[in-house]
């Protein structure tokens, strides 16, 4: 089935989040009081307080905000990738679905990513409605059945029906011999270098080699060689 994808319909993604404050300290009382709440759900032992995993707000939508989305699409033997980002999230969120609803609105347009049915999409899709932004056609799920819901997901087509388990982009790249993403900074570094370094090209780079990550798996998933590094541009605008 992979093979029958037109790969130039694909739209590659990849984002990353992190808390909407530097410090649990630094929340307003309202938001503090919500994510005591949320805390008490998702704390794994009993040492764990509001504060001390405030670290993980940024995977939550309500709690944490997106700084950079990297996309990427195949032309010809080339991949093409653009960045996002900044400070301000409903600017560059704007320009996000300006690409969406010009070049993805078609019937065949596809997106994909790695977890990205579980995070991306639904994440992004959150995001854009909080800063009070009209969902683009290819994000807006509502009254779709689900052969109409163009979303590819990398992980899930790697689990061939089993859910029991989540495999991450870095073992997956290990095993088919991809170069990793991961040779600077982690997932797990994002909020750190953001609101304590205050680096985010830093971060721009790290998203950038995500999405070529996941781009070189879905080739491999298709049988397909990699793609070489002169083949790869980074649109700098």
């Amino acid at each position: 089935m992979l093979d029958n994808i037109d790969m130039s319909n694909i739209l590659f993604l990849d984002i990353e989040t992190v808390p909407q404050s530097p410090k649990y300290s630094e929340l307003p009382d309202k938001h503090k009081s919500l994510w005591d709440k949320k805390a008490k759900n998702i704390s794994a032992k009993e040492e764990d307080t509001p504060e001390k995993i405030y670290d993980r707000a940024g995977i939550y939508a309500e709690f944490g905000k997106i700084i950079c989305i990297s996309v990427a699409f195949i032309n010809g033997n080339t991949l093409k990738i653009k960045s996002f980002y900044g400070d301000d999230e409903k600017i560059f969120l704007k320009e996000f679905i300006e690409l969406l609803e010009r070049h993805y609105n078609k019937n065949n347009s596809i997106l994909c990513g790695h977890n990205a049915k579980e995070f991306d999409l639904p994440y992004l899709s959150r995001r854009m409605l909080i800063n009070g932004l009209k969902l683009p056609s290819v994000l807006d799920l509502s009254g779709k059945k689900p052969w109409e819901i163009c979303h590819l997901d990398t992980m899930q087509l790697w689990k061939f029906g089993d859910y029991k388990s989540y495999t991450s982009l870095e073992l997956l790249t290990t095993i088919f011999n991809i170069p990793t993403p991961k040779d600077d900074i982690a997932g797990s570094d994002v909020a750190r270098v953001y609101w304590e370094e205050n680096n985010l090209e830093r971060i721009v780079t790290y998203c950038q080699k995500d999405v070529v990550a996941v781009v070189q798996l879905f080739l491999r998933f298709q049988g397909k060689p990699l793609l070489r590094e002169e083949n790869i541009i980074i649109n700098h605008n």
